[in-house]
């Protein structure tokens, strides 16, 4: 499970990119199961997997034969096992640095997102080692990197619509649904929307003027329902014209004041957790497996 200083770091960061926390944290979640980094020799360090055959791949020839018979390097993928523990992946990674660098750094995926070295280039880094010092920097670095291949990658659009079938195939491979990735981006979405909601309910009254936390999490659930407002944390007229509209069409007043009456209507209102049948078929089926005993 994600820390609460996690979730709140998290949240700080989808919010100022403008994007809906709970769809962050619902990315973040699946990708790490709630684990966000390991201590490793004493220091924190980004959860990382070593790929062999991308290693093979980048060495010359008497490099790729040393990597080999040290069952660093293979042609296909997955003949090179990593270790479960991250203390023994990041002894695995230091052994492929001495053989090379820039080959092994390019062979690694990256802190939360899991994004590979190999990326840094396309993802506007100067260098794969400004790539991997931007993922050691600590949680925010992680989430940047995350963000840039998510918006490089173009999925922010079906990220924001959650297309969790859309994401999931270009975030995770065509592979995705073999082990339920998009039933669980769904899921976690979910559960997270309805705690931002839920924590966002006794906030007391808030109206035009008002500005911080509580106001940017207004925003977002205005964001997640389909209103253009900037998650800014400033409610100014845009935001009290959407909050306006969204009481009309609830049949509430339309005072562009938010009470727990429109919070409440807000959490009932927020997206279905999937808008195919494929896709409800997928949840029922996972919970039936989490159900069984």
């Amino acid at each position: 499970m994600l820390s609460a200083d996690t979730i709140e770091r998290i949240i700080d960061t989808a919010s100022r990119a403008g994007l809906e926390p709970a769809l962050i944290l619902a990315v973040v979640e699946v990708e790490t199961g709630g684990r966000t980094h390991a201590v490793v020799n004493g220091r924190r360090e980004p959860l990382i997997r070593f790929e062999g055959h991308y290693f093979d791949r980048r060495l010359s020839p008497p490099d790729r034969e040393l990597a080999r018979r040290e069952g660093l390097a293979a042609p296909s993928a997955g003949a090179v096992h990593n270790p479960p523990g991250q203390a023994a992946r990041w002894r695995m990674l230091e052994r492929a640095v001495e053989i090379d660098r820039r080959a092994a750094y390019e062979s690694t995926s990256w802190g939360m997102g899991q994004v590979m070295g190999a990326h840094w280039a396309w993802l506007g880094f100067e260098n794969v080692d400004a790539l991997v010092d931007r993922a050691r920097s600590g949680l925010e670095g992680e989430l940047d990197l995350m963000l840039r291949y998510i918006g490089k990658a173009g999925l922010l659009e079906p990220l924001g619509r959650r297309d969790w079938a859309a994401f999931a195939r270009g975030y995770n491979g065509p592979a995705f649904a073999r082990n339920s990735y998009h039933v669980k981006l769904s899921l976690a979405y979910r559960r997270h929307a309805r705690r931002l909601a839920e924590a966002g309910a006794p906030l007391g009254l808030l109206r035009r003027g008002d500005r911080g936390m509580a106001v940017r999490h207004l925003q977002n659930l205005l964001r997640a329902l389909g209103h253009a407002v900037a998650a800014d944390g400033d409610f100014g007229p845009r935001t009290g014209a959407a909050v306006r509209l969204f009481q009309r069409r609830q049949g509430l007043a339309a005072d562009g004041i938010v009470g727990p009456a429109t919070m409440a209507a807000m959490e009932k209102a927020l997206p279905p957790a999937g808008a195919d049948r494929a896709l409800q078929e997928g949840i029922a089926a996972l919970w039936r497996r989490i159900a069984k005993p």
